[in-house]
């Protein structure tokens, strides 16, 4: 939730965002959110970056949620939501509280622990490098920065499909990007059509562009750094996509 300004909903399944939206208010982000994945979001946890209002606590009720995060909650919304049996609310007050503060991830190896630092660095958006001939509008980039602030939270091999500030289609955790691709794509189904698409690794081959393109995808963001960049380039200008390299990978394991 730090990664967004705007009121934001995000849905939670087995440590991966499924939903994820940025509107006006908080009902449509997490309206939003919800339907990019109905199915998921089921028995998941959702954060919020703004209190839950009583009509949000409507529209969340209406759901099987295990969790609610968020700053707080109107005397309403607990009403609403209290009604809700095994519902854990959960008032942490300011998202934004430590976020500069140090950062680390454990994994256990035999005969020790892995310290390294989480991923959380802002990115330089001025530093993205448009590397096809076609160029996307100032709008296309609000999606593309979107969409790229969610893939860092996906576990990799990692693709997000995004659109008008919410996420369509998440591919998570597959051993092969086109795999991840594909289900990010069909998730997306018909609203991936005029979207864009986020990977949170570099294209190893161009199979992933061509998948993109036959979806209706218009815009790509990807770190670049792949010995096939000029192969996936080339087939991103032979079907008219906007590509940009970010020069910096996202890789959640």
């Amino acid at each position: 939730m730090r990664e967004f300004q705007a009121p934001a909903a995000v849905a939670v399944k087995h440590a991966n965002p499924c939903g994820a939206a940025c509107a006006s208010d908080l009902l449509t982000a997490y309206t939003h959110a919800h339907d990019a994945d109905p199915a998921s979001i089921f028995g998941g946890i959702v954060a919020a970056n703004r209190l839950v209002d009583e009509d949000t606590a409507r529209k969340m009720a209406e759901t099987f949620l295990e969790v609610v995060v968020a700053p707080d909650f109107s005397h309403e919304a607990l009403q609403v939501l209290g009604q809700r049996k095994g519902l854990r609310l959960a008032a942490v007050g300011d998202l934004a509280a430590g976020a500069g503060a140090a950062a680390y991830e454990v994994r256990r190896v035999p005969g020790g622990l892995l310290v390294q630092d989480m991923d959380v660095a802002p990115d330089d958006r001025a530093s993205w490098q448009v590397v096809t001939r076609s160029r996307p509008s100032a709008a296309i980039l609000r999606d593309l920065d979107f969409a790229w602030r969610v893939v860092r939270h996906v576990k990799s091999n990692a693709i997000v499909i995004a659109a008008g500030g919410a996420t369509l289609g998440i591919g998570a955790g597959q051993m092969s990007r086109i795999d991840a691709a594909r289900i990010a794509l069909e998730r997306a189904g018909a609203a991936a059509r005029g979207a864009v698409m986020a990977s949170d690794g570099f294209f190893p081959f161009p199979d992933v562009v061509a998948a993109a393109s036959d979806a209706g995808i218009v815009a790509v963001v990807q770190p670049g750094g792949s010995v096939k960049d000029d192969d996936v380039v080339r087939a991103a200008d032979e079907r008219g996509l906007a590509m940009l390299f970010a020069g910096r990978r996202h890789f959640l394991h």
